[in-house]
């Protein structure tokens, strides 16, 4: 069982990826467009697709839970790398585009922690 959520994993990765390459095809792009995201959005479809089925089994989920424990944080630190490459190279939106997200989270994060608390 383990190694179904071993091959479950590596199958919407495999999915994903082709998705984006796709996608980054049609776009004319020349690059993989969210492969990733869509493996990970296929990933949550069959999970919970398998477990209405009642297919989705324990064992299974350690199997999943194995890779994503080592998989997601690599991902994340090396997309935002790339990221940050990215919006150096392409000017001040890309860059703005970055950082007002994160400064928006930064207020907001105070308010949102003393509403939880009440």
């Amino acid at each position: 069982m383990l190694l179904r959520g071993v091959a479950l994993l590596a199958g919407c990765y495999i999915i994903g990826q082709i998705i984006g390459e796709s996608l980054g095809h049609y776009l004319g792009i020349n690059n993989n467009v969210g492969g990733v995201g869509f493996a990970m959005l296929l990933l949550i479809i069959a999970q919970n697709e398998l477990e209405k089925r009642d297919l989705f089994h324990v064992e299974m989920g350690e199997g999943v839970m194995f890779w994503s424990k080592m998989y997601i944080p690599v991902i994340v630190a090396m997309s935002s790398i790339q990221n940050v490459r990215v919006a150096f190279n392409n000017g001040f939106l890309a860059l703005l585009a970055g950082i007002l997200p994160v400064a928006i989270c930064l207020i907001f994060m105070p308010i949102l922690s003393k509403s939880k608390n009440n």
